[in-house]
């Protein structure tokens, strides 16, 4: 019945405290109605009962914990995602970057999914720069997604957005995918990455960090964007996605460019 005693024991609390020990993800940091249903959905796909014994699972089955840290970290994503905020990016964004620091920009790609987001950058930058002044810092919390990124082979519909005459530059169709050039890889080095508890770089001219904080708390978002925010130089962006904002931005210290530029001043 709620409310007994293994109830207390190896209820949803239980659940996060194993998961900070196990994998270094609060989930605390998480909306918990959405962040709570995905993972009951994931333990009934096992035909498990109880969180105790998917905590079981997890430690004693590699497979279910890979599976398990994929399915919530929640990688949706795409190159060029909401196309008209990437041409303000390619048309005002970079060239004001370069202009401001020079051609060698510090850039770091949070939460960078399966790579879409950078390769994108790459792109989007390669209008301006050489290749060989191009570099993207990129992160993420699954090792699994990163890899996929540095395979760097996407399904068509993933780059449905990229302008034609950059598809058929830097693209290969490999039967009904396609892969990305050699020479556009080599643009981004991919880490792993905990935005909740890692150290973040410094310095940097330009993040993006997008559609990922909209599953974060309030209270975590916060901290995240004051991370950000320190983590920019002086004149640097911070660019968020379309369905986000930092509400307290003017507490924080950005002037907002936009909807979805913020710039340290």
């Amino acid at each position: 019945m709620p409310g007994n005693i293994s109830d207390l024991l190896h209820g949803y609390e239980y659940f996060k405290r194993e998961i900070l020990t196990l994998t270094g993800i609060d989930l605390s940091s998480y909306k918990e109605a959405q962040m709570k249903r995905r993972i009951d959905t994931l333990i009934s796909k096992h035909k498990i009962v109880g969180y105790d014994k998917y905590i079981y699972c997890l430690r004693t089955d590699k497979a279910m914990f890979e599976e398990f840290v994929n399915y919530i970290t929640i990688n949706v994503s795409e190159f060029y995602r909401d196309s008209d905020q990437w041409k303000v990016m390619e048309d005002k964004a970079v060239p004001e970057l370069i202009a401001r620091f020079g051609r060698n920009l510090r850039i770091w790609s949070a939460a960078c999914s399966t790579g879409d987001e950078p390769y994108s950058l790459v792109l989007a930058l390669s209008r301006h720069l050489p290749l060989a002044n191009i570099r993207i810092h990129a992160t993420d919390l699954d090792k699994q997604v990163i890899a996929r990124a540095r395979t760097g082979l996407y399904p068509e519909k993933s780059i449905t957005a990229v302008p034609l005459d950059l598809k058929n530059k830097y693209f290969r169709r490999e039967g009904d995918s396609y892969r990305i050039s050699n020479e556009v890889k080599a643009c981004v080095e991919f880490r792993e990455h905990n935005l909740l508890k890692d150290p973040y770089p410094a310095e940097c001219h330009l993040i993006v960090c997008r559609n990922v904080l909209i599953y974060f708390t309030e209270e975590a978002k916060d901290a995240v964007f004051r991370k950000f925010f320190k983590s920019l130089t002086g004149g640097g962006i911070l660019f968020i996605g379309s369905s986000e904002q930092i509400i307290n931005h003017k507490e924080i210290g950005y002037f907002r460019k936009n909807a979805f530029y913020y710039q340290r001043p």
